[in-house]
């Protein structure tokens, strides 16, 4: 295969003050493309590190992708680094100025001895013509290596590799197909997968590698195949997922670009039924997941966030007697709460959660953390504890990816079981 490595120039990436996510997108387009991408090196704007960030390179890769430090700033070091790193002379290259005047123009912008600047470039360098900024990329050759030297702003960048990049790479090099499949999970973590999934993992082709890419309440794994055909892959792939779905059917929710909240929007959507929802420890999170997806208007009727004791009295009709017994965070007040909602907005299918988001406001029995969660469809109710930690954002995720989860659950049992099951 061939190598390649991203290097992102700019003391604000290394500050924090700007995220790198163009080395992200560069590894993703160059691993599409058929390029492994074997490092991903982030340099401030300082002379010494920047030339050593591009001779480490060049030793281990065979196209350095290189965005930032192209503006017309003191620190802003790519252009005539690169000129001293290939030994060559800076000039005037006249379709880059060209370039610059034509956008310049259409912005109703006169040109200034500073955009003028932008087009002086080392002379050995290839254009890339930049269609959305005044600064050009270069393209180099040394040795069998290739340097292409971008903007850092990212709508610029892209537009090059795609415009320009990418394809001349293409063409330039003989590269391997790469076929990707992402299987998306839900319901266990990534140790207890690997353990579930080690006899079929070890089954698999030399050809075709496994990834775990755990995230928040899910994991996604990610088979890769490298070969000459890109049919072939795409058919050897999908019999391995078949077979991967024989093992972990019960996680897997869907594939690339699904989402839980769109997976379950499908199958409301399909059943033809309706939700609502009360929240309480999410404050809305979980309605905000669900209405992302466009349409969700067919299924999702309406939410309300009873944040306080009163509020579940006063808009959901809880009783007082089950807040004061049990409390707020308690099967029994998270069935009433998933009861009455159902009732009001007069849905299918009614959701709710009930608990202690953190930092504060636990105690001995019920410790930060502890969520209750509850569907109902008005014949069977389902609840569930949740035992999570002490983080409040992860919290609020964790409870919405475990009530939409439930919800799939449900749709896709079609369960007619009377009464309630709790965890």
């Amino acid at each position: 295969m061939i190598h390649a490595e991203v290097i992102a120039i700019g003391d604000e990436l290394l500050y924090g003050h700007t995220p790198n996510t163009n080395s992200q997108w560069m590894s993703a387009a160059l691993t599409n493309l058929g390029v492994k991408v074997i490092q991903a090196t982030t340099v401030r704007d300082e002379e010494a590190a920047i030339l050593k960030a591009f001779e480490d390179a060049e030793q281990r890769a065979t196209i350095i992708l290189i965005t930032g430090g192209l503006g017309p700033t003191k620190d802003d070091l790519t252009k005539p680094l690169l000129a001293h790193y290939f030994n060559s002379p800076m000039v005037l290259h006249a379709q880059a100025l060209a370039d610059i005047k034509g956008l310049l123009k259409s912005k109703g912008k006169a040109l200034t001895p500073t955009n003028k600047a932008q087009a002086i470039l080392p002379e050995k360098c290839t254009i890339i013509r930049n269609e959305l900024g005044t600064a050009p990329g270069m393209w180099f050759e040394k040795n069998e290596k290739v340097f292409i030297a971008m903007p850092g702003v990212p709508h610029e960048m892209q537009k090059m590799m795609l415009a320009t990049v990418l394809p001349k790479l293409k063409n330039t090099f003989e590269l391997p197909s790469i076929y990707h499949k992402i299987i998306k999970t839900v319901g266990m973590g990534e140790s207890g997968l690997v353990d579930k999934l080690q006899p079929w993992e070890e089954q698999l082709p030399p050809t075709m590698q496994l990834a775990y890419l755990p995230g928040i309440g899910e994991v996604s794994l990610r088979l890769t195949a490298i070969g000459s055909q890109l049919e072939k892959l795409q058919e050897e792939v999908e019999a391995q997922v078949q077979q991967l779905t024989l093992v972990a059917q019960q996680y897997i929710y869907g594939y690339d670009e699904d989402t839980l909240e769109g997976v379950v929007g499908s199958l409301l959507k399909a059943q033809k039924k309706t939700i609502a929802i009360a929240e309480s420890c999410s404050g809305g999170y979980i309605s905000h997941r669900i209405t992302r997806i466009p349409g969700s208007s067919i299924y999702y009727q309406g939410g309300i966030i009873p944040y306080q004791n009163e509020m579940k009295i006063n808009l959901l009709a809880v009783s007082t007697e089950a807040l004061h017994t049990n409390g707020a965070v308690s099967e029994e007040v998270v069935i009433e709460m998933a009861q009455k909602v159902r009732k009001k907005f007069k849905t299918d299918i009614g959701l709710a959660n009930s608990g202690i988001a953190g930092p504060s406001g636990g105690s001995y029995k019920k410790p930060v953390g502890t969520v209750w969660i509850a569907l109902t469809d008005g014949k069977v109710t389902y609840t569930k504890k949740l035992q999570l930690g002490n983080d409040r954002l992860t919290n609020i995720q964790l409870t919405a990816i475990a009530l939409l989860n439930l919800l799939r659950q449900t749709l896709l049992t079609h369960t007619t079981q009377q009464g309630c099951s709790s965890v």
